[in-house]
């Protein structure tokens, strides 16, 4: 069966990793030009005596290449649509799964060994892709003090893990209950829009209580995530930076836990839908 995997999907795998070598050179050389050129800014303003507007003043790396990373926002909805959707889908949907379930191979083996391994190269290619992402953007992070910012924090750290291995699940649980490819990539990427959607604006704000603070000039520790402003005495919630990686943790367990979820229906359908 690993084999039959390795067979059936080895295009992609390949296409996938030669993307990934393209990324890693391009994010490698730009990386260390930034961080040379961030270690230069400190080092000429720490003689001038003077760092205080360097995050307004100084633009770290090219917007060309700032797009693409901010762009590998997509790639957990890429992996599910094109990685996971397929999976179960296009095997019931051309009938080949009956043959191979014919072939002294039940049907929890075959999904256990198919959906195990895409999984596994979902969670290994989003995570090196986070690495790189992660790694490439930390002058720019002490530089901007913005890691909590959407769209900063869902592609560094853990989380696209965790993104990767639900869009995944996701998509092989759509397509075992449609049973078809199509109607299976449409509801994988609808739902992971949503679920991405209801997770980020109202539950990651309350993975923790916020810190409220009452003053006349009242201002948020630096890198903290400021939640609201208001108030005649000067009212401000915010969450402190050094929750960061709670917050990372608590929402990659959340996108696992659904994940882990979505494989037990798949599993349901499949063992026991009728040939």
């Amino acid at each position: 069966m690993t084999w039959l995997v390795w067979r059936q999907h080895r295009t992609q795998a390949i296409a996938g990793a030669a993307a990934l070598a393209a990324l890693a050179v391009l994010l490698l050389i730009t990386g260390l030009q930034m961080a040379s050129q961030y270690h230069s800014a400190l080092a000429a303003c720490a003689t001038a005596h003077s760092c205080a507007n360097l995050a307004s003043t100084l633009f770290l790396g090219s917007h060309a290449v700032g797009f693409l990373v901010i762009m590998t926002l997509g790639v957990p909805a890429l992996l599910g649509v094109f990685w996971g959707a397929p999976l179960v889908a296009a095997e019931l949907e051309t009938g080949t799964s009956q043959f191979a379930w014919t072939q002294t191979v039940t049907r929890k083996h075959w999904l256990t060994v198919k959906a195990g391994w895409i999984l596994l190269a979902a969670a290994a290619w989003a995570g090196a892709i986070s690495a790189l992402v992660t790694w490439w953007s930390g002058p720019d992070n002490a530089l901007q003090l913005d890691a909590f910012k959407p769209g900063r924090f869902d592609i560094m750290g853990i989380v696209p893990l965790g993104y990767a291995l639900f869009a995944t699940a996701l998509g092989i649980a759509a397509g075992a209950v449609a049973r078809r490819t199509v109607p299976a990539l449409a509801a994988t990427l609808a739902v992971f829009i949503a679920a991405r959607f209801m997770i980020t604006e109202l539950a990651r704000p309350h993975y923790m209580t916020a810190i409220t603070t009452t003053s006349t000039n009242p201002q948020v520790p630096p890198g903290s995530w400021q939640l609201s402003q208001g108030g005649s005495r000067g009212l401000i919630t915010y969450q402190p930076a050094s929750r960061y990686w709670a917050f990372q943790g608590i929402e990659t367990g959340i996108f696992v836990i659904l994940a882990a979820a979505l494989i037990a229906i798949t599993a349901i359908v499949v063992l026991r839908r009728d040939t």
